[in-house]
């Protein structure tokens, strides 16, 4: 999977999903998740449209220059990957989980995942969710978790079934987290199917939303 900023998927007649994606929450940004299935397609991409992989760097001082990441797919830190894939055609939004770890604790930090998950699953909160590690474009120990929602109102599920808000977490969660982690944020996008590019496969499981999608 790999975020860059890309216009021309139609033309290069790019043969994976790009997904744009408009932040609703933190800095306003739209990003381009080009969802790969080999570093084959990702090389393929980028001979097509190389500017898009490049960045284009802002003509002033104010913005930032756009970054480009690559991740890879971890199914030992996805959660119920099967239900995520599903729940991918009919997003509207995702949530993103973005953690850096110390380095060599990369069990621990499963380890935690693990006892995190372990609570939604208590109070059947659980929600579908991709794991990928930053190998390239970020700093070393960035770890990515994308969940897909179907609507905002999940939320409002989840604060139903834990009306007295956030859980403290466990002493030993509490520890492991202080040996693992050093920081994490949570970031909110919306979908923008004119900003997209997907395949007939893919828009087929909703395709009054991603016939809007740029051609």
């Amino acid at each position: 999977m790999t975020w860059a900023d890309g216009q021309a998927y139609g033309q290069a007649n790019a043969g994976i999903n790009v997904l744009g994606a408009i932040s609703i929450s933190g800095p306003s940004e739209i990003w381009f998740i080009e969802l790969h299935n080999t570093f084959g397609t990702v090389e393929d991409l980028d001979q097509r449209i190389p500017v898009a992989h490049a960045g284009v760097p802002y003509s002033d001082e104010i913005l930032p220059p756009s970054t480009t990441m690559i991740a890879v797919y971890r199914e030992s830190l996805s959660h119920r990957w099967d239900e995520a894939v599903k729940n991918m055609q009919k997003a509207r939004y995702f949530m993103l989980s973005i953690y850096r770890i110390r380095p060599g604790t990369e069990t621990g930090f499963a380890a935690l995942m693990k006892m995190r998950r372990s609570h939604y699953e208590s109070i059947n909160f659980d929600q579908p969710a991709f794991g990928y590690q930053i190998m390239s474009g970020a700093i070393a120990g960035t770890y990515v978790f994308v969940t897909p929602l179907e609507s905002l109102k999940t939320f409002d599920d989840g604060l139903a079934k834990a009306p007295d808000g956030p859980r403290d977490p466990s002493a030993s969660e509490q520890k492991l987290a202080g040996e693992v982690e050093i920081s994490h944020e949570y970031l909110l996008f919306r979908i923008d199917p004119q900003n997209s590019y997907v395949l007939e496969n893919f828009a087929s499981g909703d395709p009054g939303f991603w016939n809007r999608r740029a051609k």
